[in-house]
């Protein structure tokens, strides 16, 4: 079964991949169209230097305030060779999932067959009252979506929503562009409990969100196996891509510093507090005080994006509420030697590919070749 990596069912050595996000495009635009074309050469410029030091897999994030991922990839693969490309993640909300089946397809042909689908449910309250998108039950969502894909990347590429669908309704409709790839894989951004039990049904594994403790990602990994199991698929032959943004520093307390800024923004939206879940730590407590000081329920109660959360709450109350040794367990940053005993432990629960944090604008394909030298576990 096809992965990032290219590696088959058994247990690989450690991928490492890089995502990237809109970010620097959102700076630029202040600096008019110069600072747009520095912007989109330094994110194909990145792509390139992944590839070419070792990186397995390009993942191009997908929020609805910001750029559209597929032109992003689409973009990298005329430029890359090897490097597996993909969502991380998109959803059936933003696009329509035979605009998704297209978009992949699509993205599969300028890649010579490098494409995959990352994929999850978005945060509902945009898209419903923001965007007037008509939400419905996202699990069932997700799991109509996938039979749906499955239906047009085969031939003879045409779909019909099962009879008892609620969310799509899809008669006999059939793609004239189908992959490359005789097979597409499909990773699963889950949290919940049944997000993880799709994910062993029916995709090729799953992607953790950032900052997913190591006692969150065992229990997950050991659900998500157990469900391949049930369904009669190999548990062996799934990936689990743990976004870590692992950092390579010798101050790690920085780190850790400038990382609560995740947890107030990411983690205090509804259920993501699951990934942060460590011994010893009120988890509840402790992201209850961040929601209030951010907002939170206010901001997603009037469809509030990112930006919103930013501009409503108060950022630096909230880092307080955080301990800096709750970070210390959730971040993996520090010195290399550290880095790569922390990577071994996840390869030891069940990671196979682990995101890095994106470098800087001095990278080079030498520099980033010899940090993935000294990180990888033995």
């Amino acid at each position: 079964m096809p992965s990032p990596s290219g590696s088959g069912p058994t247990r690989p050595p450690l991928a490492f991949a890089l995502d990237a996000g809109p970010g620097e495009w959102v700076a630029a635009r202040k600096g008019g169209p110069a600072a747009y074309r520095r912007a989109v050469d330094r994110t194909i410029d990145l792509a390139r230097i992944a590839e070419e030091a070792g990186i397995s897999s390009f993942w191009a994030l997908e929020d609805p305030d910001g750029w559209d991922a597929f032109a992003v990839l689409g973009a990298v693969a005329r430029a890359t060779e090897r490097i597996r490309l993909g969502t991380g993640v998109t959803n059936p909300y933003y696009r329509h999932p035979s605009l998704i089946a297209a978009s992949v397809s699509t993205l599969d042909a300028l890649s010579d067959g490098r494409a995959f689908l990352g994929f999850g449910r978005g945060q509902a309250e945009w898209y419903q009252r923001a965007l007037g998108i008509h939400v419905g039950k996202p699990l069932r969502a997700l799991e109509e979506a996938i039979d749906l894909f499955r239906q047009w990347w085969a031939l003879p590429s045409e779909a019909s929503s099962a009879p008892d669908a609620t969310e799509f309704h899809v008669d006999a409709w059939k793609r004239g562009i189908a992959p490359v790839q005789q097979y597409i894989p499909i990773y699963l951004a889950a949290v919940g409990p049944q997000a993880l039990r799709l994910a062993g049904r029916k995709t090729d594994g799953v992607l953790f969100n950032d900052l997913a403790s190591r006692h969150f990602l065992a229990d997950a990994v050991a659900a998500v196996r157990a469900a391949a199991t049930g369904a009669g698929r190999d548990p062996a032959s799934l990936r689990f891509i743990a976004r870590a943004a692992v950092t390579i520093t010798d101050d790690p307390e920085a780190v850790y510093e400038r990382r609560k800024a995740t947890v107030a923004i990411i983690h205090a939206l509804p259920g993501m507090d699951r990934l942060l879940m460590t011994p010893g730590y009120d988890i509840d407590a402790i992201v209850g005080a961040v929601r209030r000081v951010m907002r939170t329920d206010e901001v997603l109660a009037r469809g509030g994006a990112f930006a919103n959360l930013r501009a409503a709450g108060d950022l630096d109350a909230a880092k307080r509420a955080i301990p800096t040794d709750l970070m210390r367990e959730l971040v993996i940053a520090g010195p290399a030697d550290e880095v790569r005993t922390r990577l071994a432990e996840l390869q030891g629960i069940g990671i196979t590919d682990v995101v890095l944090a994106q470098p800087g604008p001095e990278a080079t394909v030498e520099s980033l070749a010899a940090m993935l030298d000294a990180i990888r576990p033995d």
